[in-house]
């Protein structure tokens, strides 16, 4: 425990910053694994869901939670799939479809 009264004030503000931080880093990770998440379900809301951890990705780099790097990396991935996912759009895959393509490989 501090006994100086300039750093037992640093550690209430440490304390702030630190779930302010956590707080807007999940939130990041919460948006890109809802957008991931929307291009492996073929959903039509992709496009919104990937804006979304856009948005999530700058603000927490413009509070420095992440390096603007990172966000940047992020989004460029997360973009790049986008494109993808727009050019050709994956065909949905039916239980029934997957089983025959298992047993065909397996003869």
């Amino acid at each position: 425990m501090a006994n100086i009264k300039s750093q037992i004030k640093r550690n209430r503000q440490n304390e702030k910053s630190r779930i302010r931080n956590r707080n807007l880093r999940g939130a990041a990770r919460t948006a890109i694994t809802a957008a991931r998440s929307a291009f492996s379900e073929n959903d039509p809301e992709t496009k919104e869901a990937v804006l979304k951890a856009i948005s999530t990705l700058d603000k927490a780099a413009e509070k420095g939670v992440i390096h603007k790097n990172n966000a940047s990396r992020r989004k460029g991935r997360l973009m790049k799939r986008l494109a993808a996912f727009i050019a050709a759009p994956p065909v949905a895959e039916d239980a029934a479809s997957k089983k025959k393509k298992k047993v065909a490989a397996s003869k």
